[in-house]
Order: structure tokens, then C-alpha cells, then sequence
């Protein structure tokens, strides 16, 4: 247990008991994600084979996915948004506990896609804060997950709220692919 006197307690290998509490709280965070699923599209399949035995979520303390959006602090959009739904998808993000979070699965999520029309939002980040994008039609298993890692990591630095409280925004990142697609040319303005 090496022990940098001159530092005081910040120079101490901190543990359960001499850790920071808002460790100890962003820790719980990240490793208790509760997901609420909001699947509009050929995502939402994807999405429902992540939740499954081959790729296993409760791995990372996901694996009940709630239908009351009081008992989520993560909004997975996964597919086209509608101009009706969009309110709905809204109201759900406003009745979810705080802090959460947002990922935008799926190129029609995130810009609209292919559907470049009156009755698709070109972009759910302007409904609700978006926090990860993962790209792909449809992104993968692999790619939802490493989404999910992505986010784990911001949540434990602490970035996001910081980012939060400053913007009002969501954090924005795109995530690679990592299913073997490969990335398509609508989220290369995204960052």
C-alpha cells in the first residue's frame, strides 16, 4: 500500500471504506443502469438480441429492461422517430429518474437515415439529449454494447453531468462499429 505522506489522504490507495462518496455513487451509477427500451424500428431487434443469452447484459447490471419509465435512468432509442412519437418519446425522458441517460441506436435514430422526410425527426438529439450514438443499419449486438462500455466510462469519470449542468446537452459521442459493418457517411458531421 504505497502512501504519499506529503499528499495527505489524496496520496492514499483509496478502498470501500477511505474512497470519495461521489465514487462511491457514480460507481453504483454505471453498474446499475436500468434501460428503458424505447424500440420504434428494425433496431429494436437488434437491441432485444443484445438482452439475450449470447451477448448477456446482466453482465454489466442490465439485464431487466423496464416498462416504467420511473424505475429507467437509460433511454435506448432504437429505430426511426416519428413526428407523432416524438412527443410520446418526450414524455417517456421526462418521467425517467434522474440522472440519465440517452443512446440513439441506429443511423435512423440518430439523423433520420434514409428517410429524409415531413413525417421523421432527422435526429432524436432534437427531442431529447442524446449521450452515444452508435451507428450502423442496424448496429449489432457488439456495437450496442460497446456503446453501453462508452457510456459506463463517462458515467464513472463524472464528464457527463459536468457537460450536462455547462450545456443542457447531451455528451455526443459516436461510437465505432464494432460488428463487422461499416460505418455509414450520415454521422460523419456528428460529434
Amino acid at each position: 500500500m504505497g502512501w504519499d505522506v506529503s499528499q495527505g489522504l489524496e496520496g492514499l490507495d483509496h478502498n470501500f471504506a477511505t474512497g470519495k462518496v461521489e465514487d462511491l455513487v457514480r460507481w453504483a451509477r454505471k453498474s446499475s443502469l436500468m434501460p428503458a427500451t424505447f424500440g420504434l424500428a428494425c433496431c429494436a431487434l437488434e437491441m432485444m438480441g443484445t438482452g439475450g443469452s449470447h451477448y448477456d447484459l446482466a453482465r454489466f447490471g442490465m439485464e431487466v429492461f423496464r416498462a416504467s419509465p420511473r424505475q429507467a435512468d437509460l433511454m435506448i432509442v432504437a429505430g426511426r422517430v416519428s413526428q407523432k412519437m416524438a412527443p410520446v418519446l418526450r414524455q417517456v425522458y421526462d418521467q425517467m429518474m434522474e440522472p440519465k441517460w440517452v443512446i440513439s441506436m441506429g443511423v435512423c435514430a440518430s439523423t433520420g437515415g434514409m428517410f429524409n422526410n415531413y413525417a421523421i425527426v432527422q435526429g432524436v438529439d432534437q427531442v431529447v439529449p442524446v449521450d452515444v450514438y452508435a451507428p450502423g443499419c442496424p448496429p449489432g449486438p457488439e456495437t450496442l454494447i460497446h456503446a453501453i462500455n462508452t457510456l459506463h466510462e463517462e458515467i464513472l469519470s463524472g464528464e457527463l453531468l459536468r457537460r450536462r449542468d455547462e450545456t443542457g446537452a447531451g455528451a455526443g459521442m459516436v461510437v465505432d462499429q464494432r460488428d463487422g459493418q461499416s460505418a455509414p457517411v450520415l454521422l460523419s458531421g456528428r460529434s
